[in-house]
């Protein structure tokens, strides 16, 4: 693999992905964690997920540090399908400015269009209609829908809704599922927390919680399952937002769950949340990184907490 063409100007990447030394440069982010397992490292043209930016007749992604955007032809870091469209929704109307997120679906390409601008022209509508894509909407309405966009979590086959979220690649989130599944051997219950459309609410025949997706509707931020709920379960798996899970941690601690897995985007938040789970009882007992996010400085971290006392 050759150096991108708009590495150091386009401000999706940090690394170089093509250098020799890429992977020691990524692992130096996180060289202070207990980092019990080979990390887990993604491959480029495997990420189905790519938000663009538009502003009036820019297209593409912001500069570094910039709101200005840089128009790309195509990233090596995104699988094909998304690629290919790159020229056609260049070339769309654009009005305003705000996000185009592209998702690679099973079944066709989705195009979610949030912008500052609260309604879409006809031109667009009509130039949408020619996209090879199954579906368009902008700030939440269709614009055009041939199909509804599916999404299958190891066979479970689910809706997919716009913005809704997904691992960036599918090779990561299978690897994720497959570590979740495998800490996961032996609980009698299990509640999937911030489980989103259900990567492992269906493996593990889990309780799903979360705000929007495919579990009960809750709000974990601000109302975390109480002590009560919890000591339903012996085993609660948590993928949350970059945010991390601050209030449920507080809540797992005074709770009787013997094994928390942790997946986490954001090794602060995970940092801050693991010791109040290490002060409050829980042992870590493995670590994983997993670089799912190529080329930029995000780490996506597998982790299993044990209850030692």
């Amino acid at each position: 693999m050759k150096t991108c063409p708009f590495f150091g100007v386009c401000g999706g990447c940090k690394y170089d992905v093509a250098a020799s030394d890429y992977r020691e440069k990524k692992l130096d982010l996180i060289s202070d964690l207990p980092i019990t397992g080979q990390p887990w490292w993604g491959v480029p043209a495997t990420r189905r997920r790519a938000d663009f930016a538009f502003a009036d007749s820019a297209f593409g992604f912001y500069r570094n540090r910039s709101k200005n955007i840089v128009q790309i032809t195509e990233c090596p870091l995104l699988c094909p399908e998304i690629n290919a469209v790159i020229p056609q929704l260049a070339a769309m109307p654009w009005g305003g400015a705000g996000a185009c997120l592209v998702t690679l679906c099973d079944n066709g390409l989705d195009v979610a269009v949030t912008s500052s601008v609260p309604y879409f022209s006809s031109e667009f509508k009509r130039a949408s209609e020619n996209l090879p894509v199954i579906r368009v909407t902008w700030n939440g309405r269709v614009v055009m829908q041939k199909i509804q966009p599916t999404v299958n979590f190891a066979g479970h086959v689910v809706d997919y809704s716009p913005n809704a979220f997904l691992q960036p690649t599918i090779p990561s989130e299978n690897a994720i599922r497959d570590m979740v599944i495998k800490e996961a051997s032996g609980a009698h219950r299990v509640a999937d927390l911030f489980c989103g459309l259900g990567n492992f609410t269906f493996a593990l025949n889990a309780d799903g919680f979360d705000i929007s997706g495919i579990g009960i509707k809750r709000d974990l931020f601000v109302h975390p399952l109480t002590v009560g709920m919890l000591n339903q379960y012996d085993c609660v798996v948590m993928d949350p937002p970059r945010a991390g899970a601050y209030a449920q941690c507080r809540e797992l601690v005074k709770s009787n769950v013997k094994r928390v897995i942790y997946i986490s985007c954001n090794p602060d938040s995970w940092r801050r949340d693991a010791g109040i789970l290490s002060r409050g009882g829980f042992e870590l007992k493995h670590l994983v990184p997993v670089d799912q996010f190529l080329g930029s400085v995000h780490w996506e971290l597998f982790s299993v907490f044990i209850r030692n006392k």
